[in-house]
């Protein structure tokens, strides 16, 4: 039988989070359809739990539509999850959809690979009309 974490309450916390706004811009070549992949290899949480710091790789892949993200403001906004304490399947899914309402992109993955703790090695994959 599955019992309820006593930390559970600490999650409601991170969807209230002031993170930096993500910016946008133009996409000159919205008529044609390509991938654009990029990774954030030092992005960290922290333990809702513990408290002690996660570290993880995020890998983005979207198709767009008109928008594209403005990279230092997606610096800015990573950079936001720094102090926040959050569980690793909810940074991908978070990311994803704060992406996605940025963007209204064609199609978006982002995979959450994130260092072992406890010797658990996750990785999160989230998508958005990638089939």
């Amino acid at each position: 039988m599955a019992k309820t974490s006593d930390y559970q309450p600490h999650q409601k916390k991170f969807l209230a989070a002031q993170l930096p706004a993500l910016e946008v811009v133009d996409n000159h070549y919205a008529q044609r359809d390509y991938l654009i992949h990029f990774e954030i290899p030092e992005f960290t949480c922290v333990c809702p739990k513990t408290g002690l710091p996660d570290f993880a790789i995020l890998r983005v892949d979207y198709v767009p539509a008109k928008k594209l993200v403005e990279l230092k403001s997606l610096k800015l906004y990573i950079n936001g999850y720094r102090n926040i304490g959050v569980f690793h399947e909810h940074v991908a899914n978070k990311v994803l959809d704060d992406l996605v309402a940025a963007l209204k992109p064609r199609r978006a993955r982002l995979e959450a690979d994130f260092n072992i703790r406890g010797g658990i090695h996750t990785v999160v994959t989230a998508d958005y009309r990638w089939r």
